[in-house]
Formats: C-alpha cells, structure tokens, sequence
C-alpha cells in the first residue's frame, strides 16, 4: 500500500486530499513521524524524522495520532480482496504481503494483468492505492514492489532478473540493513555484481548462514515459497527505523501497531498466545528483549497497551537512541482449546 496510514487519513477526512499529511508525532514535542502523504515528501520529510523538524521543513503539514483500528479495518479489507484470487498469500506487515498467482488462469495466466486487476479492486473498495511488484520469486518481488511508488507496477522477467541485480545497490537487496550494508562495503561489496563475484565459501565466512541466501539472490535465485500455512512456535513483526529514535511516546505507538499486526497474524492462523516479548536494538547494535507470560491470552485483550508499557518500562529505553523496535506473541496454542484471543 501507497503511505497506507496518511492515505486512510486522507480517505477518511476529505479535507486533508492533496495536503502534506504527517501521522505520528507533535511538531511541539519529542515525537517522530510514523509516516507521511506523498504531499509531505517533496519537503523532505520521511519515517523517523523528529516532528519538530518535519514542522519546520514543512509549516503547513497537518499532524495526526495514528488511529490503529482504522489501519486495521482496511487491511482486513485487502486482505479478503486478495482471498478472491488465490489463498497463497503470506502477510509481511498491515500494508504488505506476497501473493503467489503462478497457478491461476485469470487473465491468461498474466501475473501482471493479475496485479493491475487486484490494485483495481483495491482502489474500488477501499479508495486506496496499492504498488505491486511482479516477479518469478519473492525477493525480486518485494523490490520491484518499491520501484513505481505511488500507485505502480514493475514487472522483472525470469530473462531479467540476474542483470537487474547486478547493478543493484547493495542497500536495496532486502534483507541488507545498515550494518550489514556497512559490512558488505567494508569488504568492496557495493552493488549485485560485486556481490556474485564472492564464493559462497567467503560469503558464509563472513555473514554465517545467511551467506546462503546472499550468494543466491546475487544471480536472482531464491526459492523460499510464499507459505501462508507454516506452523509457527511464535509470531512476530519488528521495523527498523531510518533514523534513531528517542522518543517514549513514539515507541508505544509503534510497538501498539506492531501488536496488532502479530494479532492479526495470529487471528488468521487461529492461534492464541499467552507470552508477550518486546525487543528494543539500540543505536550500537546492542539488543535487549523482556517478556512476560499471563495466565490466559484473555488478559492481554484487556488492555494491551498497560503490557506493552510495562515492558518497554523495564527496557529504559527511552536512556539511548533506538534504532528497532519489536513485539511478540509466544506459548501459541490452537483457538479449538477455549481460551480468548489476544486483541
């Protein structure tokens, strides 16, 4: 989805069409920008910028708290939209998610005619705007998806995906944050060619595991399925933030949305939790974690958010720049055994 939070603002209080739309913050406080209109964009204004800044580099934009439940309701809008043309979807976020079509005969099999019918419905049912990114695998996928913002599409053909890597920057491949891009340029790696002249060897010397998966997406391979079934000993979502942040009050906001995302990801599996786990890393790559574990998931559907401040309470972490934010929900057990859902 296209600035998913501003544009439902937009949507939802006409008076704000066409004007710099900032959600997040206080322009005469701490706060930082959750996001912003693309009308705010042009001024320079992005997510995690303190608000005051945005202010002066904008004086006419129009700040709002985020409204959760609203985000939410269209999100579940989308995703029954998405339900009406295959049942391969894998959530990333509120605002994103990976379809696999490769097995419907809608418009000939076109994935792209496919793409353009789903943003389409969106728009109609919801007034929103979607970018889709179309490809033969996720990871091409996810970063085409970004390429024609707003309200695009970009396709990346089997026959184009190795050259399109080979000049990406490494920055871009999903799944670099800024330390391992950091690391990456300490050792010469500064776009996709560079990268698919390492071995797999050295890439595995130097980033474990996952040098695997960067030896692979360096000639356009990944073969991760889009799984909306797998079983899960715990569901999460956690967001790295361009810049760090301070600020108390913007956290529990962000850490409230990131809640409700696990929720809804758990609803749709129709699992409960009964552990809830929040993980702050901070500006030195330092990472902390509390948890807690109650009786029944009931109690967590009370009130959330006096959990969600008793933890981050416990982390202190408004003492030093953060840099990410997490949350999640643990002891996962079927719906079928009777308790109340987390909510």
């Amino acid at each position: 989805m296209d600035a998913f939070f501003a544009a439902v603002e937009q949507r939802d209080h006409p008076k704000y069409k066409g004007k710099p739309v900032v959600v997040g913050g206080d322009p005469g406080g701490r706060g930082v920008v959750s996001t912003c209109s693309y009308e705010a964009r042009p001024y320079g204004i992005h997510s995690a910028m303190p608000a005051y800044r945005a202010q002066k580099l904008c004086p006419d934009a129009i700040f709002l708290r985020p409204r959760f439940d609203a985000y939410k309701n269209a999100s579940q809008q989308i995703r029954q939209i998405f339900l009406q043309y295959t049942d391969l979807i894998e959530p990333l976020s509120l605002d994103e998610a990976y379809l696999d079509v490769s097995g419907s005969d809608l418009f000939n099999g076109s994935a792209t005619q496919l793409a353009d019918e789903i943003k389409r419905r969106i728009f109609q049912v919801t007034e929103l705007t979607a970018s889709a990114g179309v490809s033969y695998n996720k990871f091409l996928a996810k970063i085409a998806s970004d390429i024609n913002k707003p309200d695009g599409i970009f396709i990346i053909r089997p026959i184009d995906g190795p050259r399109f890597v080979r000049d990406l920057p490494i920055g871009r491949f999903h799944g670099v944050g800024k330390a391992t891009e950091a690391k990456m340029h300490a050792l010469g790696i500064y776009n996709g060619e560079d990268l698919k002249d390492r071995s797999l060897e050295s890439l595995t010397q130097h980033f474990g595991k996952s040098g695997r998966y960067f030896f692979d997406i360096a000639r356009g391979i990944d073969q991760r399925p889009v799984n909306p079934t797998r079983k899960s000993k715990s569901i999460g979502s956690e967001l790295t933030y361009q810049n760090d942040i301070d600020d108390t009050q913007f956290m529990l906001d962000e850490l409230r949305r990131l809640y409700l995302e696990v929720i809804e990801k758990a609803t749709r599996k129709n699992l409960y939790g009964r552990t809830l786990t929040i993980k702050v890393k901070y500006n030195n790559f330092e990472q902390v974690t509390r948890s807690i574990t109650l009786r029944n998931s009931g109690e967590l559907s009370i009130q959330p958010e006096r959990f969600i401040r008793y933890l981050l309470d416990k982390i202190d972490a408004d003492d030093r720049p953060v840099r990410l934010l997490g949350i999640n929900l643990s002891s996962l057990y079927p719906a079928s055994t009777g308790s109340q859902p987390a909510q």
